[in-house]
C-alpha cells in the first residue's frame, strides 16, 4: 500500500513529535527496579555471606544515623563514624552489588530501549537525536554518566524535572532522552 507524503504511521509521529518521560514517572521505573534488585540480590548475598550480612547492614545503617545525629548537634561532621560504616563484603559482594546491576541494566538497554521498571510504566530510552533506539555506545555512557548526576547532590538527577527536554545529566552527556511509548 502506497502512503502518501503528507500521511505518516503513529511510530514516525512518535519519533517527530516525542512525549518526554518526567521526573516523577521516571522516579517510578527507578523504584521498581530497585525494589527487583533488591528481591535478587539479598538473597543472593545472605546465601554467600549468612544471615550476619542482613544485621551488618542494620549496623551500618544505625552507625550512619548516629553520625547525622552528632553532625547536627556538633556542626562537625565525625568522620570515624561515617568511615567505619562498610562492610567487609569482598570480591563477591562488590560483583553482586555493583557488577551484575550495572550488567542487566546496559543489556536491558541494548536489547529493549528499557528497565522493567521502565517497561512497566511505559516509557523508554531514545536517541536525543534521532527518537530510534540509542547504541550501545550511547547505553553505557548513559550508565556511567549516573554517577557524574548523583555527586553533586543528585543535582544531575533532579534536573529532569526543570529542562524542556526532560534530560539528566546523564542524557545529555549520552545524548539520548526518555520518552513515553
Amino acid at each position: 500500500m502506497d502512503q502518501k507524503p503528507d500521511q505518516i504511521t503513529q511510530s514516525e509521529s512518535a519519533v517527530a513529535n516525542p512525549v518526554y518521560a518526567g521526573f516523577w514517572i521516571r522516579l517510578g521505573a527507578s523504584t521498581i527496579d530497585s525494589i527487583l534488585f533488591l528481591v535478587l540480590i539479598i538473597p543472593l548475598l545472605i546465601g554467600i555471606y549468612g544471615i550476619d550480612y542482613l544485621l551488618d547492614l542494620v549496623r551500618i545503617v544505625e552507625d550512619l544515623n548516629r553520625a547525622l545525629q552528632l553532625w547536627e548537634k556538633t556542626g562537625n561532621p565525625p568522620m570515624n563514624l561515617i568511615l567505619s560504616a562498610k562492610t567487609e563484603g569482598g570480591v563477591w559482594e562488590f560483583l553482586i552489588t555493583w557488577v551484575m546491576p550495572a550488567v542487566v541494566i546496559i543489556v536491558f538497554w541494548i536489547y529493549r530501549s528499557a528497565t522493567p521498571g521502565k517497561m512497566m510504566v511505559r516509557v523508554k530510552i531514545a536517541d536525543a537525536k534521532t527518537g530510534h533506539e540509542p547504541s550501545t555506545g550511547q547505553v553505557i555512557w548513559r550508565y556511567f554518566g549516573y554517577f557524574v548526576s548523583i555527586i553533586p547532590f543528585m543535582l544531575g538527577i533532579l534536573w529532569v524535572a526543570f529542562d524542556k527536554r526532560k534530560q539528566g545529566w546523564h542524557d545529555k552527556l549520552a545524548g539520548t532522552i526518555v520518552v513515553k511509548t
